[in-house]
């Protein structure tokens, strides 16, 4: 998970989830408690999808 596609890309990580902001990678404080647990939950699937799929190289998993 990472907020910097690009910086991820060129130290050669594997599997890049990209995040909400720097300063806020996994949510973002203007929203609800509900909002911001949806876009939590979306990350955190959005990640485990990323660690178990099968990659030959790099993948950026929007």
């Amino acid at each position: 998970m990472c907020t910097v596609v690009p910086i991820s890309l060129t130290v050669g990580a594997n599997r890049i989830v990209p995040t909400v902001a720097i300063p806020h990678p996994l949510g973002n404080p203007a929203l609800t408690k509900e909002e911001e647990k949806d876009i939590r939950r979306k990350l955190l699937n959005k990640a485990l999808n990323a660690l178990s799929t099968e990659v030959s190289e790099q993948t950026v998993f929007e």
